[in-house]
């Protein structure tokens, strides 16, 4: 199939987050299914050059960058009369809950504010232009017991700025649904991992860490946060396919779970990613600015509604993706 092939059958999806762990992941997925990517871009300085090494210099070629801010609403409102999309995959947010703490109102703008300027944008200027929104699954908070599924419909409760954040956005988002405004997917992905997630986060964080004792640069000291915490974590790739089944799904709407089966305490994750080094005798050292004193301590949700609709499930070993994670910060650091 020639490229005017491709460009005649393909949609046309904006993307936000662009530079996020995630955004590229998903953009591979769309350019290698034939459709075209426009990707909202904050720089102009070069800054988009940072997701070539997952892209690769093939498919950075084909995506179309548009600078703006999306807490802008003029921003959005010249790009929506500008470009019509098929969809809007909206990735970008302040997604780390740390950070939340420390910035709560900065948290609230991009999340809230950017959210409220995308589907406005898109309910003004294009109406038949279907949005998938990424929220998370910290919107349960501490609401469900240990052993618990949670389902879609389990009461939302903040545990942080950041899942208060998110569930302002996700009320909002479920009202304009309902009220026929706009077609919407509401996505609540739990614990998932890629290799560009930022190791600001706990996993990331470890096989950082250990990445640079295997290349000498660190001791064989693991700086740590709370291990006995439970999660189940699939790989950013199954994430970001779940995300483009449900958006080319022509009966998806409302909100789904996307997450795997199998919990784990965390320190699980940390023995696979020194497992997969093959460094002996690393050393465990809490350290406090990784612990947070507010913590939702166990989550597994229930996907049976998103396999049910598109017959989405994870494909691939949380064993590869922790060598992949590792690989990549070698790689970054050698």
């Amino acid at each position: 199939m020639d490229k005017n092939t491709i460009t005649k059958t393909g949609k046309k999806y904006l993307v936000t987050g662009t530079t996020g762990h995630l955004c590229p992941h998903l953009i591979n997925i769309l350019l290698n299914k034939g459709h075209e990517v426009y990707a909202l871009h904050r720089r102009t300085n070069g800054g988009e050059m940072e997701i070539v090494d997952v892209l690769g210099p093939d498919n950075i070629e084909k995506v179309n960058f548009i600078y703006g801010d999306f807490t802008n609403f003029n921003d959005l409102d010249k790009i929506f009369k500008s470009f019509k999309f098929n969809g809007v995959y909206h990735l970008g947010a302040q997604s780390s809950p740390s950070v939340a703490v420390k910035e709560p109102l900065l948290t609230m703008h991009i999340n809230v504010i950017g959210t409220a300027n995308i589907i406005q944008a898109i309910t003004e200027n294009q109406p038949e232009c279907k949005l998938l929104f990424v929220s998370t699954s910290e919107v349960y908070g501490n609401s469900i017991n240990e052993g618990e599924k949670i389902k879609e419909d389990a009461p939302l409760h903040g545990a942080n700025p950041y899942s208060a954040s998110k569930i302002a956005s996700d009320i909002y988002l479920q009202e304009r649904i309902e009220n026929g405004k706009i077609n919407a997917v509401i996505t609540r992905a739990f614990s998932h991992l890629s290799s560009r997630r930022g190791r600001n986060f706990s996993i990331s964080s470890d096989a950082y860490q250990i990445a640079a004792m295997m290349v000498g640069k660190q001791e064989k000291v693991l700086k740590i946060g709370n291990l006995d915490t439970i999660r189940v974590v699939i790989d950013g790739k199954d994430v970001a396919m779940a995300y483009y089944m449900l958006m080319e799904h022509p009966d998806s709407t409302g909100i789904y779970n996307v997450c795997g089966d199998t919990p784990h305490k965390m320190r699980y994750y940390t023995d696979l990613l020194i497992e997969a080094s093959g460094l002996k005798d690393v050393k465990r050292e809490i350290y406090k600015p990784y612990w947070r004193d507010i913590e939702i301590q166990y989550q597994m949700g229930d996907s049976t509604k998103i396999k049910e609709l598109t017959g989405w499930k994870p494909t691939i070993p949380i064993e590869q993706t922790m060598s992949d994670v590792l690989n990549y910060w070698v790689k970054k650091l050698s």
